[in-house]
């Protein structure tokens, strides 16, 4: 149909160009992710601390983030940061593409894991926060002991739906030559003569691999919701 010949996508081409390309998405998603969460929360933690000096400017930082294309981040990066800088990180020096997509990803998924983490710490009756503090704990106990593990319930099937976005924005990084999955088959295409289907063939990898991480997540949140 319409000349696409699907059958040249073979192991020896999966083995040489694709599976690298693959593992470095799937390392990317799971670093962008934990890395994400971590700054996240601190930031959440800062919007909700009710001190100025530290709500304005993480006010201003998600708010920056989320107002401009992750693309253009990811460019900017890229072209902008000294050599220097990637030389001050092992391997950095020959590994440029791949060390920008990392510290851009967490650094701009930051934000919106951080208004996942706000919502959900909101989400925990004050009741609760309020009985914390009558046992004589502090803030950070409270957070750590009370609010967090109850919110993290809350929010897992939010942060998971989030990580799968995250996934598919991984074929972003092609912009910078860093080679991901998006990268490997459309390489092989390419060399073989063959970039429809690539193009196709990647289309039908991340619809795959999104929608049966989206139908798991769907079955946890059931879960959850029954747990509640």
């Amino acid at each position: 149909m319409f000349g696409l010949d699907l059958t040249f996508l073979s192991w020896e081409i999966i083995s040489k160009f694709v599976i690298k390309g693959f593992v470095f998405s799937v390392e990317l998603t799971v670093i962008s992710t934990l890395g994400g969460i971590l700054l996240g929360t601190v930031l959440a933690l800062m919007r909700l601390s009710g001190s100025k000096l530290l709500t304005v400017p993480a006010t201003v930082y998600v708010n920056g983030m989320r107002s401009v294309p992750l693309v253009m981040v990811i460019l900017w990066f890229y072209l902008l940061m000294p050599s220097w800088f990637f030389n001050l990180i092992p391997g950095g020096a020959n590994n440029r593409s791949e060390i920008s997509a990392i510290i851009t990803f967490v650094a701009f998924e930051a934000a919106y894991f951080s208004e996942i983490m706000r919502a959900g710490i909101q989400s925990i009756s004050r009741g609760q926060v309020n009985a914390g503090q009558a046992l004589g704990m502090t803030y950070a106990q409270n957070m750590k002991l009370i609010v967090l593990p109850q919110a993290f319930r809350n929010m897992l099937p939010v942060l998971l739906t989030q990580t799968i976005i995250l996934f598919q924005d991984t074929s972003l990084v092609y912009a910078i030559g860093a080679y991901d999955l998006l990268k490997g088959l459309t390489t092989a295409g390419k060399i073989y003569g063959r970039p429809e289907e690539a193009y196709l063939l990647a289309a039908v990898v991340y619809f795959v691999i999104c929608f049966g991480l989206s139908y798991l997540v769907k079955k946890l949140q059931n879960k959850i919701a029954i747990v509640r």
